[in-house]
């Protein structure tokens, strides 16, 4: 096996697709003998990478994704080799791009990167990129035309030359149809191509003694002539020269071998109902799922369903198709109509329509299966009825009430809106109404459901909303919440400030006693939370039968194999809910696994899904589009980037983002407490006590960032600080969306710990900046972190970075530590936050959990104890003026909320 090497690929937010080498072993495996060129062709311009996709010969084997993009610059030079006047125009901006084909193109991405932001315009824009680009390469070449398309391996170096034409011939019902073989030539009195008979270039080329020319002309017909055996006939009894009339067999044999002639540089011309025969020349199944309303509810409930048989739109009786199975196979004229004969396929088609017609009176199909065979992946199931193969003859369409029901939830809102109403101690943006809504119809529905908005949207508030509703709906019914660990505290304090009102129990924390079997025996509480490791370690969780189960950051369970995984999925639940703000369709193991937990059986089992991916790629064919239509009514996503969303923004979005301490921190926080306890005894007040309390707020504050900052042992181990994991939690989103970060901390030593643990989650180094850079080198980041290609992170120290910089690339701001002085926190959040960001800027304020960041966060927020004035003082001005009882209750470590095991 020859060397490969590791390609990291991604759609970029502007609909381009990038490529770069992964250090890490983690991607797209390519050849080594390919590595360089594709890299060094995206390097350039995305239309370079395409074109030199096209020059790889089909004996290298691509990764999906770059294959797929392969067929699309492919497709682009076959078309221009198509073009008539190519030649003589030089330009190829006439070329329109195929709809129909376009649309199973993109329906057809394998999962990649950054797939939310690429549309239909996007492929748009890239067809005309190819436009221009093409016209740029023609200009500048030094060589013919010819050669141009020969070194793109395009099927023809002879534009448009050779033709193959295939038409009806009504007048004569035993030759019904035409061929005839053209080529196109310029020598008319308009120079314009115009189409000749082939038998007139004989005669043209031989009187101008242009013998090679001629050779050149004929030689697609020759290529052809050694694939195709009535090619050969043709042209060695020279009647390829001459028009021919046909009976249907003949004209059946030249419509099957359209892809080889393709193939060989000859251009076909062939009836347009050949064109689109699965839709109208085949007899088929035609199935009618869910007319009436179902009897139960979500997976259980069984849909009715007919099915009939059909030639296009026309029903056909079982006589009729009897009927055809007695035809020759080949092409028949029914009904008016040409339709291909294939006994097999219409054996299949007979016998499936009986099996499925006693299906349909006996009983009734299951939501999933249903659902299967709309998104056309039959055969994936344990309850598969029809094969993969037969499956091309049967056309599914959803009735009356299932339409209804899909459109509903593709588009919540058609009918009146669920809302929580005054229990909510919040005002709901229009897009998080409508995702309440479409929560509550999920539920009332028994779907498991994800809800995959960016981070930032709200996911929080509505699920908030979601328990209210039940709450006030379905009083008594209890719900199970299961979070990072680091997120606890964060959803203990949205519910306590959004939702008061819901009897909140949390099953997680260090000295708790949590008993594993009782855990849950007092029933006076609506919502249970608790961590993925917790649900291994407390019995009580396994043994409930929960309402409603809930994962946030539901990627957790993305490995199927875990043993976390295999836990949560064994929890009892009557309704699942699922949280992420990751794409779950850019993964197609990840989106198994989630929708394991969500509708078990939905995609199949996992072998049986692996086995049904592996056999579309061995037949040529995307499994892609099935599987997302599939899913699609599972999943509700709205990005920060959709018009409907923007305008329902804030500029701003600032939250809080609780972090834990590791056991190490607490440890060396609460030694710093009693250390200052000591001191205080012994201290005098004036200057040697407010120095003393400078001092350890300074030491706290370090210890709360990571210990090796008070330490300085310069280790800065990513398990040894809350803050790094939630920094990891935040950022792994933010890497998934492709946007970018600020991240600011007021001390300089912290700057490159940070950007080291920032390159690993990124996968590529950032900017640095504080008061030791440079003029020059503060412009020279700022711009390059400004273009789309540039860095994805800028740590920044508080001071350095706070005024003089343009920096609205980024979409987030972190502050890392606070400088409890609102006017200096907001300064720095206006180097993204200002004028010329055209996006949603989120900032997350960092806070430890029982310290002293978590006390001043409370004082800032209420304004209450504290002044504007005394607090824009920074902490010098009230803190140091404490007397020490006041001092010490403020820094005091409170270790149950601080400290959450890591679980």
């Amino acid at each position: 096996m020859s060397e490969s090497f590791h390609l990291l690929t991604k759609i970029s937010p502007s609909g381009q697709l990038r490529i770069r080498h992964s250090p890490d072993n983690d991607g797209e495996v390519v050849e080594a003998v390919l590595e360089t060129g594709i890299l060094e062709a995206f390097s350039r311009t995305f239309a370079d990478g395409l074109f030199h996709l096209v020059t790889i010969d089909r004996s290298h084997e691509l990764p999906p994704i770059l294959r797929h993009w392969q067929e699309f610059g492919r497709h682009f030079i076959g078309s221009v080799c198509a073009m008539n006047d190519l030649e003589e125009s030089q330009s190829c901006q006439s070329l329109s791009l195929p709809l129909e084909w376009l649309e199973i193109f993109h329906n057809n991405l394998p999962p990649q990167r950054g797939l939310e932001y690429f549309d239909m315009s996007a492929l748009h824009r890239i067809w005309d990129e190819l436009k221009t680009h093409f016209d740029q390469r023609l200009h500048s070449y030094r060589g013919s035309l010819q050669d141009l398309l020969k070194s793109l391996n395009a099927p023809s170096h002879l534009v448009g030359r050779v033709y193959f034409h295939l038409a009806e011939n009504k007048r004569d019902p035993d030759k019904p149809f035409a061929f005839m073989a053209s080529y196109t030539t310029k020598l008319n009195r308009q120079a314009k191509a115009q189409h000749l008979p082939l038998g007139k270039a004989v005669q043209e080329f031989a009187a101008s003694e242009q013998k090679e020319a001629l050779l050149t002309l004929l030689k697609p017909i020759q290529n052809a002539a050694e694939k195709v055996p009535w090619v050969k006939q043709l042209a060695d009894s020279g009647a390829i020269f001459h028009p021919q009339a046909w009976a249907s067999a003949e004209a059946f044999r030249f419509l099957k071998s359209v892809p080889e002639l393709e193939s060989q540089g000859i251009i076909v011309r062939i009836p347009d109902w050949w064109k689109s025969q699965k839709k109208t020349m085949q007899a088929e199944l035609h199935i009618t799922l869910g007319d009436k309303t179902p009897g139960g509810l979500g997976v259980r409930a069984l849909l009715d369903f007919k099915v009939e048989l059909s030639l296009g739109d026309e029903r056909l009786t079982e006589a009729e198709l009897q009927e055809l199975l007695r035809y020759t196979e080949g092409l028949v004229l029914f009904r008016g109509r040409w339709i291909e004969i294939d006994h097999h396929r219409l054996q299949d088609v007979l016998d499936n329509w009986r099996k499925l017609k006693k299906k349909a009176s006996d009983e009734g199909l299951s939501f999933f299966e249903s659902l299967r065979l709309l998104a056309g992946i039959d055969g994936l199931g344990s309850k598969a009825l029809i094969t993969g193969e037969v499956l091309t003859a049967t056309r599914v369409i959803a009735g009356s009430w299932l339409k209804q029901t899909l459109e509903s939830l593709r588009s919540p809102l058609q009918t009146q809106r669920a809302h929580p109403g005054k229990a909510l101690k919040a005002t709901l943006r229009e897009y998080q109404e409508r995702g309440v809504h479409w929560l509550w119809l999920m539920n009332q529905m028994r779907l498991g459901a994800c809800l995959a908005d960016d981070m930032g949207l709200g996911k929080t508030i509505q699920v908030l909303s979601l328990l209210l509703i039940k709450q006030q709906e379905q009083p008594g019914h209890r719900s199970l919440l299961v979070v990072p660990t680091s997120l606890i505290s964060n959803w203990q304090n949205e519910v306590t400030r959004f939702a008061p009102s819901l009897r909140l129990k949390i099953l997680h924390g260090i000295n708790k006693n949590i008993d594993s079997k009782d855990a849950l025996k007092d029933p006076t509480y609506d919502l249970a939370i608790t961590s993925y490791g917790m649900t291994l370690r407390i019995d009580a969780i396994q043994n409930e039968n929960w309402d409603l189960l809930i994962l946030d950051e539901a990627q957790a369970i993305k490995n199927p194999a875990a043993r976390q995984t295999r836990a949560i999925k064994k929890l009892q639940a009557h309704h699942r809910l699922a949280l992420t703000g990751t794409p779950v369709e850019n993964g197609v193991g990840d989106l198994w696994s989630i929708f394991d937990f969500l509708a078990p059986g939905l995609l199949g089992g996992p072998t049986e899904f692996k086995k049904y991916l592996q056999r579309a790629d061995s037949e040529g064919r995307s499994p892609y589009a099935g599987i997302r239509k599939l899913v699609q009514p599972y999943i509700l996503r709205r990005l920060k980037t959709d018009k409907s969303i923007i305008s329902d923004l804030p500029d701003k979005t600032e939250v809080t983002s609780f972090c834990s301490l590791s056991k190490t921190q607490a440890a060396l926080y609460q030694e710093a407490v009693e250390d200052l306890k000591s001191q205080l005894k012994l201290s005098e007040e004036g200057i040697q006590r407010r120095g003393i309390v400078l001092s350890f707020l300074m030491r706290f504050k370090q210890i709360c960032n990571h210990p090796s900052q008070w330490t300085q042992d310069g280790l800065y181990r990513a398990d040894d600080s809350g803050k790094l994991t939630r920094l990891k939690e935040i950022c792994s989103d933010i890497v998934a969306q492709q946007e970018k970060l600020l991240i600011f901390t007021q001390f300089r030593e912290m700057t490159a710990p940070l950007a080291s643990f920032l390159a690993e989650i990124f996968g590529e180094p950032g900017f640095i900046l504080h008061g030791g850079t440079s003029v020059k080198s503060r412009k020279d980041m700022m711009e390059r972190f400004q273009t789309e290609d540039g860095p994805p992170f800028f740590v920044l120290s508080l001071k350095a970075g706070g005024t003089g910089l343009n920096l609205t690339a980024a979409s987030h701001v972190i502050h890392f530590d606070r400088w409890w002085n609102p006017a200096v926190e907001n300064q720095a959040t206006d180097r993204a936050f200002r004028i010329g960001q055209k996006k949603n800027v989120l900032v997350h304020k960092f806070v430890c959990k029982g310290t002293l960041e978590e006390q001043i966060d409370r004082l800032i927020k209420s304004k209450q104890t504290l002044s504007e004035e005394v607090l824009e003082g920074g902490e010098t001005s009230f803190l140091t003026e404490m007397t020490n009882e006041e001092l010490l209750a403020m820094v005091h470590l409170d270790l149950n909320a601080a400290v959450e095991e890591n679980n």
